[in-house]
């Protein structure tokens, strides 16, 4: 398993397009990588508070008589 990921890792670059095709051109909205990004960045930030809240449990700290 880790030998596939490491060869992907590799060559997976050199399979790649080369992203410009010279010409250039008028931003009218974000590219599809743009969204993908802020997607992940939405996920892991809920993944994490969502670990955070499991790890620590709502009456940690004991009420004083």
């Amino acid at each position: 398993m880790r030998s596939i990921f490491l060869t992907l890792l590799l060559i997976g670059p050199a399979l790649a397009d080369t992203g410009h095709d010279g010409i250039v051109r008028p931003r009218t909205m974000p590219e599809l990588s743009d969204l993908a990004l802020f997607v992940l960045a939405v996920v892991a930030i809920w993944l994490t508070r969502r670990a955070l809240r499991r790890r620590l449990p709502t009456k940690a700290i004991p009420a004083k008589d």
